[in-house]
């Protein structure tokens, strides 16, 4: 996680961190935040222009951190650490349990360890975590294939559906690992038939064989980058928004959507991206008066008129 969404957490952290230890090494610091000495700067020198409304100097945080060594001496009222609620130390225990779980992480002490402290410190507050079952897509037939491929390093055969073309292919992947998001199961790979680093929701894995044959992604191929999210927008992209009345709420959980807006009694708007709309125009198709495309027009007219193409073909019967 990098930027704003890993700053803010730090720095709200360091004003109750820095108050209890006077005089403290930066390379303590460093260490006990696990960031470089130019990126624990960088944070002081925001923190310094931090403080009450009116922004004057007495309104300030006041740090002083010239040397080798960090004092605050006016947290400015940020005096306590943070505080997780009930709901987001559920959640954290949740997530956490999820990826203990995962196949394929190298090593799986780091996250029981911590998993260990947050419980501790929910205490009975936890407890309704304990009804949770966490169970990843394709547990039951897929994902024992993943896990014995990426452990040996073995070759994967899938037979997998492409929700954007609307078909079904054979291919050969030199898995790299596994990524949860979002409660979905994803395996990163190197696809032989496209020449290139793809993610395959094992969700839509038809059919899976490990092959007696090594994996053999590319040297120095790096796994993806994923603190912007799953998917990345490409150049030529269609956006897609659809209306989904309740019966129709199962698309926003199995396709990819930039984003999902709650309308109440279980109504949404979703907003999702595609490089073909045939697929789209058969989903609108399918749902029938459970979803239909809001924009664009020009596909809504398309699903439209293949709706009348439908209905006439039945009505010259």
């Amino acid at each position: 996680m990098t930027g704003t969404l890993e700053q803010l957490p730090r720095l709200l952290a360091l004003v109750p961190y820095l108050l209890k230890r006077p005089g403290v090494p930066f390379a303590t610091a460093c260490a006990d935040f696990g960031v470089t000495e130019d990126r624990l700067r960088k944070d002081l020198n925001l923190l310094w222009l931090c403080g009450l409304p009116g922004h004057y100097p007495g309104d300030l945080i006041e740090i002083e951190f010239e040397g080798d060594t960090i004092t605050l001496s006016d947290p400015q009222g940020v005096d306590r650490p943070l505080r997780l609620t009930v709901d987001e130390a559920l959640a954290l225990i949740v997530a956490l349990r999820t990826l203990a779980e995962t196949p394929g992480l190298a090593d799986p002490e780091p996250v029981l360890r911590a998993l260990a402290k947050v419980e501790e410190a929910a205490g009975a507050a936890a407890e309704p975590a304990n009804r949770v079952e966490v169970a990843l897509a394709g547990e039951q037939t897929v994902l024992p294939a993943v896990r014995d491929a990426l452990e040996r390093k073995k070759v994967l055969r899938l037979v997998y559906w492409t929700a954007g073309r609307d078909e079904t292919t054979e291919r050969d992947v030199d898995p790299i690992r596994l990524v949860v998001v979002d409660g979905q199961s994803y395996l990163e790979a190197w696809c032989r038939v496209a020449e290139g680093d793809r993610m395959f929701h094992l969700g839509r894995v038809q059919e899976v064989t490990v092959l007696d044959e090594p994996a053999s992604p590319p040297a120095g191929l790096a796994s993806r980058d994923l603190s912007q999210g799953l998917f990345q927008p490409l150049e030529g992209d269609t956006v897609v928004v659809l209306a989904l009345e309740p019966g129709a709420a199962w698309v926003s959980d199995f396709y990819p959507c930039d984003s999902v807006e709650e309308l109440g009694e279980g109504r949404q708007l979703v907003t999702l991206r595609t490089r073909g709309t045939a697929w789209i125009r058969r989903l609108a198709l399918s749902l029938g008066a459970s979803g239909r495309v809001v924009e664009p027009a020009a596909l809504a007219d398309q699903v439209r008129e293949d709706a009348q193409l439908a209905l006439a073909a039945y009505s010259s019967q």
